[in-house]
């Protein structure tokens, strides 16, 4: 079934071929923008203010390198060939040849996203519809069958769910620290600004 979805799924990006070129295009820029968008998130929090966005901020990059190890593991049990590896199709946007499932960009892009949502709903939102994009483009592009990414969504949720709920001390530590440093750069700039 997985891959009579996939085939639909490419095959529509095969025949609108500018729609797998612009999901290609979103492909190479998301991971390089759900990492800026979340560093975005500690430039904006107020030195001495508020830590909601440099905890979102914290929490987003823990979570990324959570979801990837957590991959990592899975990759190591099971290495599914990728679809058009184990398919005579034609694949012009993607030619890794790591495992499949699940995809490493959909785990990235959503546990950030659902990390950050539970700091900050607009900013959550945002960085949730982003990856959104990431995830479907990755079935679009031809890289993953829709099961390497709906297991990215459940990796994810986990991920987010651990880092929200029992990681938040060690965050908080973290994000003290990097502030005793970042706090004194960023405040000249929050005075100009003002």
């Amino acid at each position: 079934m997985d891959w009579r979805v996939y085939h639909a799924i490419y095959s529509l990006s095969l025949h609108h071929h500018w729609l797998g070129s612009g999901f290609h295009a979103i492909e190479q820029a998301s991971i390089p923008f759900m990492v800026v968008a979340t560093a975005v998130l500690w430039f904006l929090a107020r030195p001495g203010g508020d830590r909601r966005w440099k905890l979102a901020c914290g929490s987003g990059f823990l979570a990324a390198a959570l979801a990837y190890v957590a991959n990592w593991v899975v990759h190591h049990i099971w290495d599914r060939p990728r679809p058009y590896e184990t398919h005579t199709i034609r694949h012009p946007w993607a030619s890794a040849t790591d495992a499949s499932f699940p995809s490493d960009h959909a785990s990235v892009a959503l546990a950030i996203a659902f990390t950050v949502v539970a700091f900050d709903a607009v900013a959550g939102g945002i960085l949730l519809g982003a990856a959104v994009l990431i995830a479907v483009g990755r079935v679009l592009i031809g890289a993953h069958y829709p099961g390497d990414v709906l297991a990215s969504l459940a990796v994810a949720l986990v991920v987010a769910a651990v880092v929200v709920r029992l990681a938040r001390p060690f965050v908080s530590l973290a994000v003290g620290l990097v502030e005793r440093v970042s706090d004194p750069l960023l405040r000249p700039l929050w005075r100009r600004a003002s």
